[in-house]
């Protein structure tokens, strides 16, 4: 929540965060399957209670105080009155979690958030189950590989977005993309260069870690080009 916290400081758009199932189905918001890396306890999420979770320091090696593992129903509380934007991801291309998106929309329907929110997943079926559930809600396919025509397959499955990996993002793919009508919010955009050439590419987009060069970037290239549309910057 330090993290989330910060990025609003910064002036960022909005969030992108991913959500796991704890053993007692409960949904929190981590980035890997396993919290060795980012928590000073080692395991699968999957495997541990959320009490458990609870325990662990999601802060370990960092200097500041000890975080914890949040919650989506946590985050979602706090992010309601903000106004700003989430990128939620369900990280289910190692473990399906039975039931997480039902769980997941219930917990955006509850807080009022469908039109502040597009769910994302590489695991397609993921979102196919999403768009089952809620007609409404706006999906996006993340994707690292090369794909042909993206913007045919991501219209093809009846999703709003696309996701990809930045560095596939070539002008051929972008204009395919866009005249199929298609989101483009592209991962994990951290350097001048490219930061630049996706802002003048008018991607709807950039999912960074650097929310402050992301945001004086877009500035200045409004600035000088004339280009009034805000591109989103997502921490």
């Amino acid at each position: 929540m330090l993290a989330f916290q910060k990025a609003i400081e910064t002036g960022a758009d909005g969030m992108e965060l991913d959500v796991h199932l704890t053993r007692d189905g409960e949904v929190v918001v981590i980035h890997d399957e396993q919290v060795d890396r980012t928590t000073d306890g080692v395991g699968f999420v999957k495997d541990h209670s959320l009490a458990e979770l609870r325990r662990l320091n999601a802060a370990h090696g960092w200097r500041t105080a000890p975080q914890r593992i949040p919650t989506l129903e946590e985050y979602l509380e706090w992010i309601a009155p903000t106004g700003l934007q989430s990128n939620i991801e369900l990280k289910t291309g190692m473990f399906d979690y039975d039931g997480i998106e039902e769980k997941v929309w219930k917990l955006i329907e509850r807080f009022g958030l469908k039109d502040r929110v597009i769910l994302s997943s590489f695991h397609a079926q993921t979102l196919l189950r999403l768009k089952a559930i809620a007609p409404e809600a706006s999906c996006g396919l993340l994707n690292q590989d090369k794909v042909l025509c993206p913007g045919r397959a991501t219209q093809a499955l009846g999703l709003q977005a696309y996701h990809p990996l930045y560095l596939r993002l070539r002008p051929r793919v972008i204009r395919e993309l866009k005249e199929h009508d298609v989101e483009i919010n592209a991962y994990t955009v951290n350097g001048h260069g490219p930061l630049t050439y996706l802002f003048l590419a008018d991607v709807h987009s950039v999912i960074t870690n650097q929310p402050r060069r992301a945001l004086a970037l877009r500035r200045l290239i409004q600035g000088n080009s004339g280009l009034t549309n805000q591109k989103n910057v997502i921490k």
